[in-house]
């Protein structure tokens, strides 16, 4: 047996991040394309448009910057606030799975139920 969890962030009761939507951010900021990240996550280009967008409502910023065309095509790139936004949720995240992972030993240990 092991123990999971799950973290994300809620305004009014709404999901703003989510593990799925950091990934979501970082695939963008990796492949440069909101299309190519969508692929990645293997869900349609409107459902990472669309999560994207809720997100960026719901924080009130923008998140993402698209450029078109040019000498070498269009992109997109994170803002600062998703960059912050990112940082912010790791060091919320990071070490919370081996905290669990004590705790559910300690607790569940076999020896000690």
């Amino acid at each position: 047996m092991e123990a999971k969890l799950n973290v994300w962030i809620e305004q009014d009761g709404e999901v703003v991040l989510s593990l799925w939507r950091v990934r979501l951010l970082e695939a963008v900021e990796r492949t440069g394309s909101i299309n190519a990240a969508a692929a990645e996550m293997g869900v349609h280009f409107r459902t990472a448009w669309e999560k994207i967008k809720e997100m960026e409502a719901r924080l009130g910023e923008p998140l993402v910057e698209s450029q078109t065309g040019g000498v070498g095509g269009g992109g997109t790139a994170l803002t600062p606030a998703a960059h912050r936004l990112l940082i912010r949720f790791h060091a919320l995240t990071d070490g919370l799975d081996t905290l669990l992972a004590e705790r559910f030993q300690t607790l569940f240990d076999s020896d000690s139920a």
